[in-house]
């Protein structure tokens, strides 16, 4: 079995890095005009408040880079709830979002496939990030049930009224 090497690491870390500058610049140059504040309404300091208290409160070691680390995890699993937030606000998403959101939650509940298999054949378990992937699961579980029966049927994803 081939391990990374630590240039091996040092390049995936700066590819994942410019990706993430590549999204911000997206996000706020290229696409800004796509922004709709009027529906944009979601206070997300009731996430980020809650989620420091908890990381501060429920963490590995009591020190800033776990503190940090146990941060992220928390505000990871629950990052989710402005866009849900604004798609039962508006009652329909466009379906590239749609797309996007389905493949994002498809992504995180595969983690707890390899929360599985690390668990089975490596012994290791990591109650923090399980319990924050299975939180951030459960909160797409009516996301993947609408998009299964209305997006891969071709209907554009909207609420009932």
């Amino acid at each position: 079995m081939h391990t990374a090497t630590w240039l091996d690491r040092e390049r995936i870390m700066l590819i994942y890095i410019a990706c993430s500058y590549a999204t911000v610049y997206l996000i706020y140059m290229k696409f800004k005009a796509t922004y709709d504040g009027n529906h944009d309404t979601f206070r997300v300091e009731f996430l980020v408040v809650p989620v420091g208290g908890l990381s501060f409160l429920v963490n590995h070691d009591f020190s800033p880079l776990e503190i940090l680390w146990t941060f992220s995890i928390y505000l990871e699993s629950v990052a989710i709830l402005p866009q849900l937030f604004m798609i039962s606000k508006t009652g329909e998403a466009e379906t590239i979002t749609t797309h996007y959101l389905f493949f994002l939650g498809l992504y995180r509940a595969l983690y707890l496939v390899n929360w599985i298999w690390r668990f089975y054949f490596e012994g290791f378990f990591d109650l923090i990030a399980v319990v924050a992937g299975v939180v951030q699961t459960i909160l797409y579980c009516d996301f993947f049930y609408l998009y299964i029966t209305k997006v891969l049927k071709g209907k554009k994803l909207s609420l009932p009224a």
